[in-house]
């Protein structure tokens, strides 16, 4: 078993480029970055060493067989920490602190309770300020932006009736907001998906939430 190659996942060979340019612009240059349901680990292989040095990668995923991809793919990199074991819908995450978070990916191809525990966990985690980042499909106003998205959510509810492509508006906005966090910002990407930004903010009376 020892010479089994880790899995390897196409799709992030067509991605990474796309994403890792947003990342550059809104991580933070320095602190620990929490990648939730990291899959084999090769968006992190990539875009970890691309990134500023003193931001840590640290990878996870809820499929405890993943871990030894995630570790094979990134074992060298200077600034990729182990992978760890970590279930989104969860209420304890292995994990106190983090500076940033990213998800890649996930919250189609899970049940709505892990979308309810990954806002809940980066409410928990993250600094002030601190930024989540999601990239995937999504609905925009209950509508899906493409028809092959409408046939890719028809083929993942087929498969499970618990998955499906979320709807950014009326789903996973309200959700962040009711988890603290505010949407910053929507970026289209290639292939019908987006990456979109929320901020979180521990609010104050005297720390107004952004307009």
């Amino acid at each position: 078993m020892d010479n089994v190659p880790p899995r390897h996942a196409p799709a992030t060979s067509r991605n990474r480029e796309p994403i890792l340019a947003v990342l550059k612009r809104v991580l933070p240059k320095t602190g620990l970055l929490l990648e939730v349901a990291s899959g084999t680990g090769e968006h992190a292989t990539f875009i970890a060493p691309r990134l500023a040095e003193g931001l840590l990668w640290q990878p996870s995923d809820a499929n405890a067989e993943a871990l030894a991809d995630i570790d094979a793919h990134t074992r060298g990199a200077r600034n990729i920490l182990p992978a760890i074991l970590l279930n989104a819908a969860d209420t304890h995450w292995p994990i106190r602190s983090a500076d940033a978070a990213f998800c890649c990916n996930m919250i189609h191809i899970a049940p709505w309770a892990a979308a309810e525990g990954l806002f809940a966990g980066a409410s928990r985690i993250l600094a002030d300020s601190a930024r989540l980042i999601l990239y995937g499909p999504f609905k925009r106003h209950g509508v899906h932006t493409a028809p092959s998205n409408q046939s890719f959510d028809d083929d993942l509810r087929a498969r499970n009736a618990s998955w499906g492509v979320r709807c950014l508006d009326t789903e996973v906005m309200p959700l962040a907001e009711r988890s603290g966090l505010v949407l910053e910002e929507i970026i289209a990407m290639p292939a019908n998906n987006l990456t979109v930004v929320f901020r979180r903010y521990r609010r104050t009376s005297a720390t107004p939430l952004p307009d």
